[in-house]
């Protein structure tokens, strides 16, 4: 069963070739979503010999409903797809061959250099691997040198997904005083501890990575918050005319009248000082189409709340130490809904 990315093309296929003295007339695939039938998909009229593919990856993704969930488990789908050749058109008939497949579902993404029908974690060397941005750092501990390094808050606890080299996949969670966390074999996670009391506790970003699992990420610097408006406007007829004497007007009923006012809230955050190596964590933030940022509640102010917010960049500008020393990100987030709730 393979963990696959429903964020690129994930083709099912099936040669239509002769069964005995019999040419298939049609192909027929069924895609069935967590036990229950979903689509049934047919090509008729098949060139005999050609392999005839179907993508199923956008079909199945409309049913992988993401949210944010407090124990980072990642949410997945069971795609079961059934690809078969049958003797007459409209998928009739005994069928004469059939290609059978069960997947996982992620909302994950493979790249161009990572080829055809992406599989989580894409290209692993490793017998297995932690789901966040490698950052291929050298040998800090005098054991084999660790491939992943997050980063933290002193204090703060959070989880770390995990996929075993059987294709499971794990959440670590770690509390705040760890600075290390094992996998399986010479797997490794260094979590580095940065220490922003100076400016406050720092704010986290949840966003769903290239693996389609959550992940946070800490801008540790200072934050900007905006607030923008929008609004409609008319001019109305303020002119009353009393019984008895001529037209006039309230000077403080004002002409020019305003409605469908609406307000977006937005937040500047930079993220501290990061190594070079962390580029693709901001990359993939940048590419995530679920961001989430923890936020103290207003009634409580010690108790924290998690709301969706917008990337607002469209660009990054990747940072080196060589062309800018200090690595420092500063990037824009909007509330995903209104100031004034207008939820119907």
């Amino acid at each position: 069963m393979a963990n696959i990315a429903l964020r690129n093309p994930q083709y099912k296929n099936i040669v239509a070739g002769t069964v005995g003295s019999t040419n298939p007339l049609s192909v027929k695939c069924t895609i069935t979503i967590d036990s229950v039938l979903r689509y049934t998909l047919i090509k008729n009229n098949p060139v005999v010999g050609d392999n005839i593919q179907f993508d199923i990856s956008e079909l199945a993704r409309d049913y992988l409903n993401i949210a944010y969930k407090s124990n980072y488990g990642a949410i997945t789908i069971r795609i079961d797809t059934v690809v078969s050749t049958h003797p007459l058109i409209n998928g009739l008939g005994t069928a004469l061959s059939s290609s059978s497949t069960s997947d996982i579902g992620f909302e994950a993404y493979g790249t161009f250099d990572e080829g055809a029908n992406p599989i989580v974690p894409f290209l692993a060397t490793a017998s297995a691997q932690f789901l966040i941005a490698p950052n291929f750092l050298g040998n800090t501990d005098g054991s084999a040198p660790p491939k992943w390094q997050i980063y933290y808050p002193t204090g703060q606890e959070g989880y770390v997904a995990y996929m075993t080299s059987t294709g499971v996949l794990a959440m670590y969670n770690f509390n705040g005083n760890a600075t290390f966390q094992s996998g399986q074999g010479t797997n490794k996670c260094i979590i580095k501890r940065i220490d922003c009391t100076k400016y406050g506790i720092g704010t986290k970003i949840i966003f769903i990575n290239k693996y389609g699992v959550q992940q946070d990420l800490w801008f540790f610097l200072k934050e900007t918050k905006q607030v923008s408006r929008t609004n409609e406007n008319y001019k109305a007829n303020t002119i009353v005319y009393p019984t008895a004497g001529k037209a006039s007007y309230d000077v403080s009923n004002a002409p020019n009248k305003l409605f469908n006012t609406q307000a977006r809230q937005s937040l500047t955050l930079s993220s501290g000082y990061y190594p070079e190596q962390a580029n693709e964590m901001f990359q993939q933030l940048l590419m995530s189409e679920f961001v989430w940022l923890e936020r103290p509640v207003n009634s409580v102010p010690t108790d924290n709340e998690i709301v969706p917010v917008i990337v607002k960049e469209s660009n990054i500008t990747f940072k080196t130490s060589v062309n800018d020393r200090l690595i420092e990100y500063t990037m824009q987030f909007e509330n995903a809904f209104d100031y004034i709730n207008n939820i119907r």
